[in-house]
C-alpha cells in the first residue's frame, strides 16, 4: 500500500513536470521563418541598362521560389558606391541585398568606399552572370576596324573621345586598360551607360566603352559598328567581332555579377537566398532571357563567388595601377 501511494507520488509530480515544460515551450515565441517580408535589392546603375534589366528579371523569378516580393531599386552613384554604402547601412537579416559586381572592387580601389569597406564587408550569396565589355563606335564612323581607329588614336593623342559609363565605374577601368594596352591617349568622357550610347548616336562622342548588353540592339538595327570585345572569346551575339586577345593585347577581364549581403548575414538566411537565386540563375526562363541579350549565365554558390571576387580584385587593383586610376 505504500509503495503504491509512493508511485503515485511519483507520478503526479512527473505528470506536474511534463504539463510544465510543455507550457513552457508552447509561451516560447517561435523563431520567424525567413523571409517574412518583402526583400529589397539594390541595384547600383540606372534605368534600362544592363545591370537593371537582367537584375530585375532575375529577381522576379527568384521571389517565386522564396515567397516573398523583391522590390529593385537603382541607388546610383560613385561608380556603384552609393548602393554599396546604403546596403552595408542596413541590418545584415536579408532584407536588403545587392545585385553586385566588380564595380565593387573598381570602387575600392578608386578609393569610392572607405578603406574599411572592402568587397570582403559583404558575403557572396550567389554568382549569376558574366558579361563582357566592348568598344564601339558609330556604322558610318570613318574607323572599320580596331586597326584604323587605333591608329588614328596613335596619330591624334587626345583627340579621339571615348564616352564610358561613369566615374569609378567598370567601363571606366576598361577603356583606361584598352587605351594602356594599345599605347594610346583617349579624351575620356563619364557618363551613365544610357547616356553614353546617345552621346554616341548623337555623334557627340567618336566611340563607347559599355557592356555589350547595352549595344546589340544598336549593332542589330544598324546604328552602331562594334570594334572590339574584352573577353576571351567571342560573343555568340558579336560572332563577327574580334577579342582584344585574338588583336594580340593581353586584356581579357569580364563583369561578374551576382548577389551579395552585408558580411554578418546569418546562415541559414544565406542558404535560403543562395538556394533561390542558383535556382532562378539556372532556370530556362533566365538563361534564354540572358541569352537575348549576350548575357552569359555563370551561377556559382556563394562560397565559390567569394573566391572569385578575391582573385578580381587582385587583378582590378593590379590593372588599375597601371593606369593610374588606383587610390587604394
Amino acid at each position: 500500500m505504500k509503495t503504491k501511494k509512493v508511485l503515485a507520488i511519483i507520478l503526479t509530480v512527473l505528470l506536474v513536470m511534463t504539463m510544465a515544460v510543455g507550457c513552457s515551450q508552447s509561451s516560447a515565441p517561435a523563431k520567424a521563418k525567413y523571409p517574412e517580408k518583402t526583400i529589397d535589392m539594390t541595384i547600383l546603375f540606372g534605368a534600362g541598362a544592363a545591370a537593371d534589366i537582367v537584375g530585375r528579371k532575375l529577381a522576379e523569378i527568384a521571389a517565386k521560389d522564396l515567397g516573398q516580393t523583391i522590390v529593385a531599386n537603382n541607388r546610383v552613384g560613385g561608380g556603384g558606391a552609393v548602393g554599396y554604402q546604403y546596403v552595408l547601412g542596413t541590418p545584415a537579416d536579408g532584407y536588403n541585398i545587392v545585385w553586385n559586381s566588380t564595380s565593387i572592387n573598381v570602387a575600392y580601389h578608386q578609393g569610392n568606399m572607405p578603406k574599411d569597406k572592402a568587397w570582403d564587408s559583404f558575403r557572396g550569396v550567389a554568382k549569376i552572370t558574366q558579361e563582357a565589355s566592348v568598344l564601339a563606335v558609330k556604322a558610318d564612323s570613318k574607323w572599320k576596324t580596331f586597326e584604323e581607329f587605333i591608329a588614328y588614336a596613335k596619330a591624334n593623342p587626345g583627340k579621339v573621345t571615348v564616352a564610358n559609363s561613369g566615374v569609378g565605374s567598370f567601363n571606366q577601368l576598361i577603356a583606361g586598360a584598352i587605351e594602356s594596352a594599345a599605347g594610346v591617349q583617349f579624351k575620356h568622357v563619364p557618363m551613365d551607360a544610357k547616356q553614353s550610347t546617345i552621346a554616341l548616336l548623337g555623334g557627340k562622342v567618336d566611340a563607347v566603352v559599355n557592356m555589350a548588353f547595352d549595344m546589340i540592339q544598336q549593332e542589330q538595327a544598324g546604328q552602331t559598328k562594334t570594334l572590339v570585345v574584352v573577353a576571351d572569346k567571342r560573343l555568340d551575339m558579336l560572332k563577327d567581332v574580334p577579342t582584344m586577345k585574338e588583336k594580340g593585347y593581353d586584356l581579357t577581364l569580364t563583369m561578374y555579377r551576382g548577389i551579395a549581403v552585408p558580411k554578418g548575414t546569418p546562415d541559414d538566411v544565406v542558404k535560403t537566398l543562395e538556394s533561390a537565386f542558383m535556382k532562378a540563375g539556372n532556370s530556362e526562363e533566365f538563361k534564354t532571357f540572358a541569352a537575348k541579350y549576350g548575357v552569359q549565365v555563370d551561377v556559382k554558390n556563394g562560397a565559390d563567388f567569394d573566391k572569385e571576387i578575391g582573385a578580381n580584385d587582385t587583378q582590378v587593383a593590379s590593372i588599375m595601377e597601371k593606369i593610374g586610376l588606383k587610390k587604394q
